[in-house]
């Protein structure tokens, strides 16, 4: 559970592989296309069904690597999600007219079924310091349903933040904007 990516609190889901290789982008541990941890749509389903239960999750992220390259099971597990009432946000390194003109496989279905998009290679050059979630100024949101209003990406109830996590076996896990300071 993540309250860093998107609006409330979200199941974040990381996925493996990106041809993109931002520099400067805070996952380059998931350029590679190396199988690491894999599950299958209905287990994921699962963990998130748990957490809305447990949690009380508002919604699922999906965040990568690049999940459109993963768009036929993220889209399995986005239209489980919005069945169960929980929004679905996607963060693509592909701009949205990328994603209709070449035709990802996949890709339309999981637009189908994500509620806010944010399209965009990170430019580190870039760096955003106004709008929430998004690390570089050029990167886009797109209001695909009703599920948000246009503007919450500034809502300052949601502004930058940064989580720091200890797991119990004493591994340390860090997320959001670590470089601004509070």
């Amino acid at each position: 559970m993540a309250e860093v990516e998107g609006p409330g609190k979200r199941f974040a889901l990381w996925v493996q592989g990106c041809f993109r290789r931002c520099p400067g982008c805070c996952n380059p541990q998931l350029f590679d296309f190396i199988p690491r941890v894999i599950l299958e749509s209905s287990q994921i389903c699962t963990l998130v069904e748990d957490s809305k239960r447990k949690n009380g999750i508002e919604g699922i992220t999906f965040l990568g690597g690049e999940p459109m390259l993963q768009a036929r099971g993220l889209s399995e597990i986005a239209m489980f999600c919005r069945e169960k009432g929980l929004s679905v946000m996607t963060f693509t390194g592909y701009k949205l007219e990328e994603l209709t003109k070449e035709r990802i496989p996949f890709s339309d279905e999981l637009l189908k079924y994500t509620d806010l998009l944010v399209d965009g290679a990170f430019d580190q050059s870039m760096m955003e310091e106004k709008r929430n979630w998004v690390g570089s100024a050029n990167q886009r949101f797109y209001f695909l349903t009703d599920f948000y209003k246009k503007g919450i990406e500034y809502d300052q109830r949601f502004a930058h933040g940064f989580e720091l996590r200890i797991n119990l076996d004493g591994t340390i896990q860090s997320n959001g904007f670590p470089w601004q300071t509070f």
